[in-house]
């Protein structure tokens, strides 16, 4: 049996869940989310207390699904109450990023700049080297960043790049030059 989707879900202060024909709806202070339900998975709510459970918890396929849309409205519940954040630094000499329009226009070594446009639902700041990607949607800000990571992804050398704000990046040693002996 599932673990993460036998456990009930609290739905805070301020925050609306409703359950229509298989569509789950939850607004919140920051905004609305709207989720379509597998016609295996059964949504109840009892008071403040979402429960997801599913048709036959033997099956393999359906454990899976019951896991997963427990934690889809979590996120749902958890985006509309506090929402959620990615970083992104730009290191490398002469890369930036600037906000222009709805666009992010990026300068990353290319011969050209690369823009970026920003998807709706997401808000994005820049501030020096540093691209915080913000929204009420977990599934879309990860995506946007994604997507902005993979025009310069960091390189294992000099580590130049995009890179996740206190992500890892393993160096590698480069050549290493032969001492000529003089004979």
């Amino acid at each position: 049996m599932s673990r993460i989707g036998k456990q009930p879900i609290n739905i805070p202060e301020g925050v609306e869940v409703k359950i229509e024909n298989k569509t789950i709806i939850v607004k919140g202070p920051k905004g609305e989310l709207v989720q379509k339900v597998c016609p295996r998975v059964l949504i109840s709510q009892t008071g403040r207390v979402v429960k997801v459970e599913v048709e036959n918890p033997e099956d393999k396929s359906q454990r899976a699904l019951w896991g997963l849309f427990n934690r889809l409205v979590n996120n749902m519940i958890q985006g509309v109450t506090s929402g959620f954040e990615k970083k992104l630094e730009i290191i490398g000499i002469g890369y930036k990023a600037v906000l222009e329009a709805g666009k992010l226009i990026l300068n990353l070594g290319y011969s050209h700049p690369i823009i970026f446009k920003i998807p709706k639902g997401i808000e994005i700041k820049v501030e020096k080297d540093v691209i915080t990607i913000s929204g009420v949607d977990k599934q879309l800000v990860g995506q946007a960043a994604a997507e902005i990571r993979a025009f310069r992804k960091p390189e294992p050398y000099k580590g130049k790049g995009i890179k996740y704000f206190g992500e890892i990046v393993r160096r590698k040693a480069g050549k290493a030059t032969k001492a000529v002996g003089m004979k």
